[in-house]
């Protein structure tokens, strides 16, 4: 009964606060630029308009159109009840749950790719080739990341992985995941989330055609991606597992915020890189993550 209701409560977290994440980047953005802004729980009231709204649908899209975003909405949730959230642990974890993780976000990936490429469109198409394209970097930086946690804590459980700090490689580790971060969630300077010039689309080319709840849905499941990697990057960074319940949570919340502030802080101050020199970026957050596991391998070494 107690576990049924931790997970009950978890889900409830997740759900009601990972839309509060966009709308601080975008007062951030709007405090930068000297700009009143939109508020910062404009995501629920757009979430709330598009639930109530119909779906329009192409004579062309199967039923993988509808599909898809659920399908990820849901590997994005269950990857997020993996997470462990300091000393409160997570709701479902057990040995090798990394490898769950990434299998997760990956099938999040295919669920919103799969979407676009039902509608037919060449456009969507363009779109899903170019997530796709720019995954397999960022996945591979990801890879490594989790390699160097589990080399420096000598454990595949996510629990273990992130109770103490990265050690010498945490600042390596940090500025690896954080490029991550923006790539995986489509900001700047990998994506614009707020563009509407077609030609430098990625992720908002893929979900042109949806409307109504899938679109919500698409939203919501991209707030709550977004959370779960500033979850992800504060606890590999910080040793949230050495500290008390009340401070760990305190710690938790601030550097959710910190990075929250920082993606918006990166969208304000740089532009939206050509796509010629985006893999140049994802490799570089590679080689940093790489770096570290190489630190984390000596550091165990010796």
């Amino acid at each position: 009964m107690i576990a049924a209701l931790d997970v009950i409560l978890r889900l409830a977290g997740w759900l009601l606060l990972a839309p509060l994440l966009p709308g601080i980047i975008n007062r951030v953005k709007a405090w930068v630029a000297g700009r009143r802004g939109p508020p910062v729980l404009q995501l629920y009231y757009d979430l709330a308009r598009l639930w109530r709204k119909g779906v329009v649908l192409s004579t062309l899209v199967s039923p993988g159109f509808i599909a898809g975003p659920a399908i990820a909405w849901v590997a994005v949730l269950g990857a997020a009840l993996l997470l462990p959230l300091g000393p409160a642990g997570a709701a479902l974890g057990f040995r090798g749950d990394v490898l769950l993780l990434i299998y997760l976000l990956a099938l999040a990936r295919f669920g919103t790719t799969w979407a676009a490429l039902e509608t037919g469109s060449a456009f969507e198409g363009m779109g899903a080739a170019r997530e796709v394209s720019y995954a397999v970097l960022s996945e591979a930086a990801m890879i490594a990341a989790v390699l160097s946690l589990s080399v420096h804590t000598s454990s595949i459980t996510l629990t273990t992985m992130l109770a103490p700090a990265a050690g010498a490689g945490a600042l390596l580790l940090g500025a690896g995941l954080f490029a991550v971060l923006l790539a995986e969630n489509c900001r700047v300077p990998f994506d614009d989330p707020n563009t509407h010039l077609e030609l430098t689309m990625i992720h908002e080319a893929m979900v042109l055609d949806h409307s109504g709840p899938p679109f919500a849905v698409i939203l919501h499941g991209a707030a709550m991606k977004l959370l779960l990697f500033a979850l992800l990057l504060t606890e590999a960074v910080v040793p949230i597992g050495e500290l008390g319940w009340l401070a760990a949570t305190g710690v938790l919340a601030g550097g959710v915020l910190l990075v929250t502030i920082g993606v918006g802080l990166v969208e304000s101050l740089l532009a939206r890189l050509a796509f010629r020199r985006v893999p140049l970026l994802l490799v570089t957050a590679f080689l940093l993550c790489l770096f570290a596991l190489l630190v984390a391998w000596r550091g165990g070494a010796s």
